[in-house]
């Protein structure tokens, strides 16, 4: 298993996946986790190279794939996750003649808006993922939607190396937690009916859609912002900014910046009224999954793979996005909010038809099993 992100280094949708993934599937096969960062428990782990200490991030992270790929041999199958660790299962399959499936998370033609965090990296990592799936041997999609965008992108791929395998969730660690504690700890009324996010701090996540939307939230409402690690500073001003220009014009806006522990997460998920997922780009959107196994309702954007996760009208509402009309997109959330807002009792159903549903249909243990039928079927 090849990945930027293992526990306890985990901070996108991403790294959840590969934490989970690799728990059920060392039920079934020998995984090996060849990850970036700091050496850890359960895992190889890479930093980049010394000589490239001050070079671009791209390239800093084409470093830690050659040294990866270097440290491959005796794997029968290679699987990587995103860009970050793409390149090392080219390389890896090559030199050491083993099949390597990918799975497809997010694709960077679709994120346009990374030139801000990687500048001319953001050329490498297009050439790096765009190498990957012309060389792969499966590709992973976790939606039918991301399917469609990998035809979409990058046409030259067969569409029979292609697999949905959906994305999963662990019901017994994202179950309701009605403690409130946690809350008091950051400052939120149990009593009061809430909005929450949660959710890194990039263009991708929609946040600056969601805060335009929240100066037409009822005023009864407070908002909860987890939210962190921005992916340029410029970015993190503009949220610094949009917060307290909103917070004068209403109480109970809280923002969290740092990244929780799951246990926090799940108490403030549960507590919330409406979970809501702003995403301009989400071939899933895990988190989704993590707020309806809380018995949360959800108000989400209608894009990606979204709509595979969130019935719309039985497990939350799904609001239509278009980029060149953002202020129907803020209106959008604003009514499908407050509508849930105003009434409790259907928030409520929904969340309880949001914790069956993640329950029924996204378990780990199939995710892992359908994941072991692809490799499989390339020995």
């Amino acid at each position: 298993m090849l990945t930027r992100e293992y526990p306890p280094e985990v901070y996108g949708g991403a790294g959840v996946h590969v934490d989970f993934l690799v728990r059920e599937l060392r039920r079934l096969v020998d995984v090996e986790v060849h990850c970036f960062g700091a050496p850890r428990e359960g895992a190889v782990a890479y930093r980049p190279p010394e000589g490239l200490a001050g070079a671009n991030a791209a390239l800093q992270t084409i470093g830690v794939d050659l040294e990866m790929a270097d440290a491959l041999s005796g794997c029968d199958v290679l699987h990587s996750h995103t860009w970050y660790a793409n390149a090392a299962g080219v390389l890896g399959g090559l030199l050491h003649g083993v099949p390597h499936v990918l799975t497809a998370h997010s694709l960077e033609p679709q994120r346009p808006w990374k030139v801000e965090q990687l500048g001319g990296g953001y050329r490498v990592s297009s050439w790096a993922e765009r190498t990957a799936y012309r060389e792969a041997d499966a590709i992973i999609a976790v939606s039918k939607g991301m399917k469609s965008d990998v035809l979409a992108v990058y046409p030259f791929v067969d569409p029979d190396k292609v697999h949905v395998v959906y994305n999963g969730i662990d019901t017994g660690l994202y179950q309701p937690d009605h403690e409130t504690d946690v809350l008091e700890r950051y400052g939120i009324d149990p009593d009061r009916p809430s909005v929450i996010f949660v959710g890194r701090i990039t263009r991708q996540k929609g946040v600056a859609h969601l805060l335009a939307a929240a100066r037409s939230f009822v005023p009864e409402a407070q908002l909860v912002l987890c939210a962190g690690m921005p992916d340029t500073p410029e970015i993190g001003a503009e949220t610094a900014a949009a917060v307290e220009s909103l917070r004068e014009t209403r109480s109970g806006v809280m923002w969290i910046e740092q990244m929780l522990p799951r246990n926090e997460v799940v108490q403030l998920l549960t507590a919330a009224t409406v979970f809501v997922c702003p995403s301009v780009y989400e071939p899933l959107g895990i988190v989704n999954l993590e707020a309806m196994a809380c018995g949360t309702a959800v108000v989400a954007s209608a894009v990606g793979g979204i709509p595979e996760v969130v019935e719309d009208g039985v497990t939350g509402r799904l609001v239509p996005y278009t980029a060149t009309y953002p202020e129907g997109f803020e209106a959008g959330l604003a009514e499908a909010v407050n509508e849930l807002i105003t009434s409790p009792g259907l928030a409520a159903e929904m969340g309880r038809e949001g914790r069956a549903r993640a329950v029924r249909e996204f378990a780990w243990d199939a995710v892992a099993r359908r994941t072991v039928e692809v490799y499989g079927s390339l020995l």
